[in-house]
């Protein structure tokens, strides 16, 4: 999935119209028509970048179905990060909660058994206690040889963002999230080295994202159900990426497998890219495209904007 993210779409521009000669002339005395004023709510883009670039951290927004926020992100080496702790997260989870009641339930389970069946069951304790050493053995030595090949890949950037306890922290407003980054308060991204520096130099004008740090997962579905002409390729692919980096940052395996290579929305954003090529690549992407089934693919990232919004944490 190298492609682009962005594809400029040339469009045509017609020649003016000249005025009809029987039309008549508009008069002089007209008054000029006043240009409509820019929407002020959403922050200009045209400001300072080189806070960010030199912290090495983005402002972000995100729309999802319960509104829309923003929050940062920032890539770093795997090494250099202490992934989120989702313990409490999960432990609010009714789902795991009920499947570690069952479980705490049988380990509570006592079993009488008469001497000779104990004896045997202690025998073979004792033998399984022997073979788990010396496969533990063994394992450490394929331990050790695994991390030495894995030491590369920890050098891989992966995102990290406006986090804590699993859970992705979003602001209504400019001013809310600066205020948070200027409190203390405990969030995943105060590990970087460049935090401080943000926290005292961060100002409600520079949380203006970027066009490609901008994505619209509240309208990828009502979009894919619309059917294969209408599908947006932008709005698509978008949404992949960030679901991606949110899957992991969050650690979300489920929504990860979802999306991973080979997976149906894999192929679907893989066609997606083909198709805005052109020539016989975006041909055989578009053809592609023709194949995947749209309530699949809506029902899918339906699951998949669900799951993001279920450890949401807004803050206004």
């Amino acid at each position: 999935m190298g492609s682009p993210k962005h594809t400029e779409v040339s469009v045509a521009r017609q020649s003016p119209q000249r005025p009809d000669a029987d039309e008549p002339e508009l008069d002089d005395t007209t008054e000029p028509v006043e240009p409509e004023e820019a929407d002020t709510d959403r922050p200009s883009a045209n400001v300072d970048r080189s806070l960010w670039e030199k912290v090495g951290i983005d402002p972000v927004e995100i729309a999802l179905p319960a509104g829309t926020g923003f929050t940062l992100r920032a890539y770093r080496p795997a090494r250099e990060l202490t992934p989120t702790d989702v313990t409490e997260r999960d432990q609010d989870d009714p789902f795991l909660a009920r499947r570690q009641v069952i479980e705490e339930e049988d380990d509570d389970t006592v079993v009488i058994l008469d001497e000779d069946l104990a004896d045997e069951f202690a025998a073979s304790d004792e033998e399984d206690e022997r073979r788990r050493a010396a496969d533990a053995e063994g394992a450490d030595e394929e331990e050790t040889a695994e991390e030495a090949a894995e030491e590369v890949g920890e050098e891989e950037e992966v995102p990290a963002f406006l986090t804590h306890k699993g859970r992705l922290l979003l602001f209504k407003t400019p001013e809310s999230l600066v205020s948070f980054i200027r409190s203390g308060a405990p969030n995943d991204l105060s590990q970087l080295d460049s935090w401080q520096e943000l926290s005292e130099r961060v100002e409600p004008a520079d949380i203006a994202p970027l066009d490609e740090d901008t994505y619209e997962l509240d309208l990828v579905v009502e979009n894919l159900r619309g059917g294969h002409d209408a599908w947006d390729p932008t709005l698509l692919i978008e949404a992949g990426e960030v679901a991606r980096d949110l899957s992991y940052a969050l650690r979300l395996p489920a929504v990860l497998d979802m999306l991973s290579a080979g997976s149906s929305l894999d192929d679907l954003d893989e066609a997606l890219r083909a198709s805005v090529n052109g020539g016989v690549g975006g041909f055989l992407g578009r053809r592609r495209l023709k194949k995947i089934g749209a309530q699949t693919a809506s029902l899918g990232w339906r699951t998949i904007v669900g799951k993001i919004s279920a450890v949401v944490d807004w803050r206004d």
